[in-house]
């Protein structure tokens, strides 16, 4: 057998015996990799220089660019747009004109109780007809209901923390809508005597809707949750001032 110039390799396509191609012998191409570092690398018609006629076709891939956004904390978010910012228009202005209306009329409720302001009953007159609605502690509940009613509108006017001052309006006037209604059994809701409670009946849903949408913007809360977006947890103390107020009427008697 003859040397084979390549030191003893058989060359390819060829066997140990002769020089008849090899059935069972393929010949592997491997494509060169090559790294593309700008737009100069490529030649004329996009085809990259130095790449193989057998090279693999180029996919063009798309990556979303990423945005900067301050509310990430210096964090890149791709694909991302910060929140238009929502126009709430003359919605806190009437916010606040319905709040200042219902503390300004609780505040002055709470002085004719209190000192007798504007012909009022005073706290001895206050203390007198709650002894007569069958109250167990007239005195006591006189001053509270009487300073409750002060600070629970001048909250309401300021907008401090307004769902815990809505709140108690509700609880003091369901309890004003009770003795009303105890006075003169049935629905008086017009009546022509004092034992009508449309007037308390149309605070309280004052009151409940204040705390079911918000104090607004024009007020100290202003930057709470509960100021433009209440949620569970103003309708929760909203419950709370009802069942304290009906609470008291049972209770308290």
């Amino acid at each position: 057998m003859a040397d084979n110039k390549n030191g003893g390799i058989p060359d390819a396509g060829s066997s140990s015996y002769g020089n008849q191609p090899d059935e069972h012998t393929l010949e592997m191409h491997r494509p060169r990799e090559s790294y593309l570092g700008s737009d100069d690398d490529f030649g004329a018609g996009g085809t990259p220089l130095g790449s193989d006629a057998y090279a693999a076709p180029t996919e063009q891939m798309y990556r979303p660019e990423p945005v900067y956004g301050a509310d990430t904390g210096g964090a890149v978010v791709a694909g991302e747009q910060a929140p238009a910012k929502v126009r709430r228009g003359t919605l806190d202005l009437g916010l606040f004109v319905l709040r200042a209306a219902v503390g300004a009329i609780l505040v002055a409720h709470g002085l004719q109780k209190l000192v007798g302001l504007w012909n009022g009953p005073g706290l001895d007159g206050f203390e007198s007809l709650l002894r007569d609605a069958g109250y167990q502690q007239p005195a006591v509940l006189a001053i509270v209901g009487a300073v409750g009613e002060i600070a629970a509108g001048g909250l309401l006017v300021l907008g401090l923390l307004t769902p815990f001052a809505a709140a108690a309006i509700v609880a003091i006037m369901v309890n004003a809508v009770l003795f009303k209604h105890e006075l003169e059994p049935g629905v008086q809701f017009f009546a022509a005597e004092s034992s009508g409670f449309e007037f308390e009946a149309l605070l309280v849903a004052c009151a409940v809707a204040i705390t079911l949408t918000g104090p607004g913007r024009i007020a100290i809360d202003g930057r709470r949750g509960w100021a433009t977006r209440p949620f569970l947890g103003s309708f929760v103390v909203l419950l709370l001032g009802v069942a304290a107020g009906v609470c008291l009427w049972i209770f308290g008697r």
